[in-house]
């Protein structure tokens, strides 16, 4: 198995990563099924780089239907320790503009179809999601957008709904009423699980609309958010070679000890199954 240090999910309009050397690509079979694509592995700044397309070359999966669990595992199998995510957004507020960029720190989950844990069937754990975005990496990935010259905010609330219809008007101001700051489809999901599977977690948010509450703009349509996708790509690109290059791969992270204190279930009470599902996952816990 090809081993990776950096993994990046691409999501809508980011299908495959430029400037990979020695690329292959790597069919990973989980205990959870199939991840939505093979992983693009090569290198990138001199590092070892595990690329992954959310929705699977093409753009056929949606929201809903992504292998989450799977997508997470595999990325684990390969040895990766920090994920940095690449996501289409809409905004729920004034400042943050179309064709910014906004690497969030929190999230609201929304979702109401999703399989968001890697625990069960006979074993419990529960890890902290206070923080739920790694604020090492969150930091490189801003101090990158700021380099690449990217118009970016360090900061805020994701809320992810479940889709894939976009926001009716009367959510759209309800959510902007909450307080967030943004709103995408898939986001908490890897999040959660990248914190069980403790590998660090945290998103480059490529703002493409106002959603529907904003009065003077038009509602989100897919035609909208195509046409800016295109530049804000070209951007996160930049930005993922810029954090790519100043990102430590030996620097150990809170994010890597997530389970420590999490795994609830007496060990004598795990089922020999589960055990050996998760072992990648809670082996240094769990013999």
């Amino acid at each position: 198995m090809s081993e990776a240090e950096i993994g990046v999910i691409g999501g809508s309009g980011l299908y495959q990563m430029e400037g990979l050397e020695g690329v292959e690509e790597v069919k990973v079979d989980t205990p959870f099924g199939e991840p939505s694509d093979k992983f693009i592995v090569g290198k990138l700044m001199g590092k070892k780089v595990a690329f992954l397309s959310r929705h699977r070359r093409g753009h056929v999966i949606q929201p809903s239907d992504i292998n989450f669990r799977a997508n997470i595992y595999g990325m684990k199998k390969l040895g990766v320790k920090r994920i940095i995510s690449v996501s289409a957004v809409g905004s729920m507020k004034e400042n943050i503009h179309p064709e910014e960029i906004v690497i969030p720190d929190q999230f609201y989950d929304n979702t109401k179809r999703r399989i968001s844990t890697f625990f069960g069937d006979g074993i419990v754990a529960h890890v902290s999601l206070a923080d739920p975005i790694c604020n090492n990496l969150s930091g490189t990935l801003y101090q990158s957008a700021e380099k690449a010259g990217a118009r970016v905010h360090k900061g805020g609330v994701y809320i992810c709904i479940e889709g894939p219809q976009f926001s009716t008007r009367g959510e759209s101001h309800i959510y902007k009423g909450w307080g967030v700051d943004i709103i995408g489809m898939t986001n908490v999901t890897e999040a959660k699980l990248a914190r069980e599977a403790e590998i660090c977690y945290s998103t480059i948010a490529l703002v493409t609309d106002y959603d529907c509450w904003h009065h003077e703009e038009e509602a989100v349509t897919t035609d909208a958010i195509i046409a800016i996708l295109g530049k804000n790509v070209e951007t996160s690109k930049k930005i993922i070679k810029e954090a790519v290059s100043s990102i430590s791969v030996e620097s150990e992270c809170l994010c890597h000890n997530a389970l420590r204190d999490a795994i609830i279930t007496s060990r004598d009470s795990i089922p020999a199954e589960a055990k050996e599902r998760l072992r990648l996952i809670i082996g240094k816990y769990v013999s």
